[in-house]
């Protein structure tokens, strides 16, 4: 009975016993520059100090605290208190996160404030279980706390600050087992830290940015809460389910990504070895009467150690509210920060759809519009809307099913709005507020012409299949908050993408009844004008749908640039390979090294990874080592029929650009061989006029060197090469048997063109006259497997194929660039002998000015119309009263737009 009463006596007393000492203990102790520390101490405690270690220890005393130190174990978790906190002075190895209702200079980390280390782990099986069988109430970490920085790894670190009551609150759901974090990992330790005087400056320096933001209600989420998004912990080392969209194979390099990210922190990982290093904690029973009346004469703070053991299970008063955030809305936010520094993620949600062919164009066409590296995407399955824990850990949801929506799912995804969630509809069912879908069946599944209005108030006009339904608003409110971002041209100028906001705290969607996530290949049927229409809009679906992200607060910005590579000599035959190294042996100096104006190569017969390679130095393997899954040498062999050109092939899968890569090599090259560069991606891609070339996969692109006498007919009229191989580029696709009514076609001076809508590639040439010798290089380029964001010509055979009910085999880019070699040589040896008129009837078969009338000058000019091409390759217009005058193509640029020939401003 008595003991029972001093049970009574203790729960009076403290709230919630061993709950109530550790709330006292941090309220009394945190002003002294005292450190505290909540902990595992695996194996049962096996490794704790004895009470009699103890015993002796405050016999001792504790200089400098003036407190005894006060331990706490409960089952494999403990509590305990140290003289002093570990310093932290330097954030430069934590990544600081922004987004902090207390982030601001004059509240960081005031006396009321604690900051903290916390460290979590992987989640194991029984970790599951500890906490689902829990029947008392479970505490999100970032419901107590502010995150101030975080450091990737196993553990993973995150610095946070609390006030005095939340720290206590998080400490005691730790003990409790019923502490979650946000990424699904199980916390391991909570350790009270001091931030000196230099962190804080730091911190304040980062704020200053945030706080402006935060003054125009502009907070940009740089880092939202990771992957996976659908299980609040997943065993360490554990296959991924299908529902989350990633393999066994990603998940294991995310995490090794995330290890060799990590750096150790400077606190022990085992709890019980550090508590017994320190051996400074007295252990004080509650299972004698006395010791009660020795407690009644002191107070709470005295008591410096307290088994749960021997304490009855009473309720506690650990589910008092937590201390309410100056700004909630904004403290819920802090739920999409990336605390656990995997990739934020994008769901997508498209009903039923077994075979996940929607999933996979949409995900396909968002890879190509955001940084592909800062996003995961994953299917949101049926199964999970309602039960998977996405809500507070996804950046954007899109919705793309036409299908109804039910009842239940949709109040959840209003849920995730609520709490500041993005949503992006594509022709979806899904609305809410005051805008409503009405159906218009003449719409449906028709190109129509919309205006799209940009942040920045500026108009884009294309043609996207429509849904056949239409936003309508059902009574326009005075203040309504509903923006409409696109309407149809059509008389009625129906609202098809729409902005709504949804509560306080940032939510909002995007809703949109056109299809902007289909490409043209998506289409089963279309006519020849709807196929023109949708690839001229291609580059401006795009823009639009990166226009509609970035509202949405994703980064739209180009990945970052692909690393060089070394560059392998290869050569059409082992005859030509041994004659070529013959030569070279005589030209690279000791090093092994050829100098140029624009670079230095450096010849070797292999290459080790551990060579940098530089835009100025590049290695060249000159013996095997070679394979490509862009690039098959022995396609390009077997198609290259020619004497001389491109015998000798300079390959690299990514260069700066391919003009730069012969310049050192052209001259005194034996005659019967000529080199070609040719490369699956250029960083720095070379168009004519200082232009940039985009050069993405897909593309076919080489420079060729070409030596032309200049007593020949082509050395008297040069500027003729690049109308001979833009005519090389189309002749060779459409030489081929089946492939004549590909519309490909030649646009002066150096275009390669699909009919006269779209451009899919051009021609650069630079000249040097030596002796009496031009050494031309002629780049070029044009899509051929790459159908965004423009047009490919393997597009076009698609196309052909449907219209035509054909099988014509799509090409590829070795193919293409050993036949455009070939067709070039014949056309050089034509003009040589027969002059301009030996290739401009082909020409003229293949261009596409043919009686164009335009404006010269000026959009006020006077009226001209294009008769052909003069002797030296120059453009010839007749105008009335003056007759012909040719144009030369250094001097002026054709628009093909405006029909105009405009003199270009220097």
């Amino acid at each position: 009975m008595l003991i029972t009463l001093c049970y009574l006596y203790l729960w009076a007393r403290w709230g919630a016993g061993w709950a109530g000492l550790i709330r006292r203990t941090v309220r009394r102790l945190h002003r002294a520059r005292c450190a505290f520390v909540f902990g595992c101490c695996r194996g049962g405690g096996a490794g704790c100090p004895p009470p009699q270690r103890r015993r002796r220890r405050r016999r001792q005393g504790s200089p400098g605290l003036g407190e005894e130190p006060v331990c706490l174990r409960l089952g494999d978790k403990v509590f305990f208190t140290e003289e002093t906190p570990q310093s932290l002075d330097d954030l430069n190895k934590w990544t600081l996160l922004l987004i902090s209702p207390f982030i601001y200079s004059d509240k960081i980390l005031d006396a009321e404030h604690i900051a903290f280390v916390t460290e979590s782990v992987s989640a194991q099986a029984d970790d599951l279980q500890t906490i689902s069988s829990s029947s008392k109430k479970v505490i999100k970490w970032s419901d107590c706390c502010s995150p101030l920085a975080y450091k990737p790894g196993e553990p993973y670190k995150l610095i946070a600050e609390a006030s005095v009551d939340n720290f206590s609150n998080l400490g005691i759901a730790f003990m409790e087992d019923r502490l979650q974090m946000d990424n699904g990992m199980v916390p391991r330790k909570i350790v009270s830290i001091h931030l000196q005087e230099s962190a804080l400056k730091e911190l304040k320096r980062m704020a200053a940015p945030t706080e402006e933001k935060n003054s125009t209600n502009s907070i940009h989420m740089d880092e939202m809460t990771p992957a996976p998004p659908f299980a609040a912990a997943t065993k360490q080392g554990s296959t991924s389910t299908d529902s989350t969209g990633g393999g066994d194979q990603e998940a294991r390099e995310e995490k090794s990504r995330l290890e060799k990210r990590s750096e150790s922190y400077d606190e022990p990982n085992n709890l019980c070895e550090r508590e017994t290093s320190t051996g400074k904690h007295h252990h004080l029973h509650l299972s004698s009467c006395h010791e009660c009346f020795e407690l009644e004469n002191s107070t709470i703070e005295s008591v410096r150690y307290a088994s749960s053991e021997n304490i009855p299970e009473l309720p506690d008063d650990c589910s008092a509210s937590v201390e309410e955030v100056t700004d909630g809305c904004l403290a819920r936010e802090l739920r999409r920060i990336n605390l656990t520094g995997k990739t934020p993620n994008v769901l997508i949600y498209v009903g039923s759809d077994p075979m996940k062919i929607k999933f996979e164009t949409i995900k396909s066409v968002l890879k190509e519009c955001i940084h592909t590296d800062s996003y995961t995407i994953y299917q949101l399955v049926e199964e999970q809307v309602l039960k998977a824990p996405w809500l507070d850990n996804s950046l954007l949801l899109v919705i793309a099913t036409e299908e109804p929506i039910s009842k239940d799912n949709h109040k959840q995804f209003l849920t995730y709005l609520s709490r500041g969630g993005k949503i992006l509809g594509l022709s979806a069912s899904f609305t809410f507020g005051s805008i409503q879908i009405r159906s218009k069946s003449e719409l449906k599944k028709t190109i129509q012409e919309l205006v799209f209005y940009k942040a920045d108030n500026s108009e884009v006009k294309l043609n996207l299949l429509t849904s056949g339904s239409v936003f309508e608003q059902e009574a326009k409110e005075k203040h309504s908050q509903v923006k409409s971002l696109s309407h149809l041209s059509n008389t009625d100028k129906d609202m098809i993408i729409v902005h709504l906001p949804y509560g306080d705290c940032g939510g909002e969607a995007i809703l949109c009844q056109i299809y902007l996530e289909m490409d043209i290949a998506s289409l089963t049927t279309q006519t020849q004008e709807d196929f023109n229409l949708l690839k001229m809009s291609n580059a401006k679906r795009y823009e639009v749908l990166k226009e509609i992200l970035t509202l949405l607060g994703l980064s739209c910005e180009l990945s970052e640039v692909p690393s060089l590579t070394p560059i392998y000599l290869l050569s059409s035959d082992e005859e030509n390979h041994i004659a070529f190294l013959k030569w070279l042996g005589k030209k690279v100096d000791v090093e092994g090294l050829i100098k140029s104006s624009k670079m230095t190569l450096k010849f070797a017969s292999s290459y080790k990874p551990e060579i940098e390679i530089m835009p100025s130095r590049i290695p060249v393997v000159t013996v095997g080592g070679f394979s490509s899954e862009h690039f098959s040498l022995q396609t390009y062999q077997q198609n290259l029929q020619t004497k001389k050109l491109g015998k000798i092939v300079l390959f690299a899968e990514v260069t700066s650009t391919t003009m730069n890569l012969l310049d050192g090599l052209m001259f005194d090259l034996p005659q019967e061989m000529d080199l070609i560069a040719i490369a699956v991606r250029q960083t720095q891609g070379k168009g004519r006029g200082g232009n940039v070339w985009l050069s993405p996969v897909g593309c076919a692109l080489s420079t060729l060197h070409v030596s032309i006498p200049l007593c020949s007919q082509l050395g008297q009229r040069i500027p003729f090469i690049q109308h001979l191989m833009s005519l090389a580029v189309v002749e060779s696709v459409r030489s081929i048997p089946g492939y004549q009514d590909i519309d490909l076609r030649v646009k002066w001076p150096n275009d390669i063109y699909y009919s006269d809508l779209m451009k899919l590639g051009g021609v650069l040439v630079n000249s040097t006259l030596m002796g009496d010798t031009f050494h031309i290089l002629i780049g070029w380029g044009f899509n051929v497997n790459n159908s965004n964001p423009t047009i490919c010509i393997n597009d076009l055979i698609m196309e052909y194929n449907k219209k035509n009910m054909t099988k014509l085999k799509s090409l590829t880019a070795d193919y293409l660039i050993a036949r455009s070699v070939t067709v070039l040589e014949r056309l050089i040896e034509t003009f040589q002998e027969k002059g301009p008129d030996g290739v401009l009837p082909l020409y003229y078969k293949h261009w596409i000015h043919a009686g164009r009338q335009v404006r010269l000058w000026s959009e006020e000019g006077p009226l001209a119309w294009i008769v052909g091409i003069d002797d030296c390759g120059f453009l010839q217009v007749h105008e009335e009263g003056k007759g012909v005058e040719s144009v030369h193509p250094d001097g002026n640029s054709f628009d093909m737009l405006k029909n105009l020939i405009i003199s270009k401003q220097r």
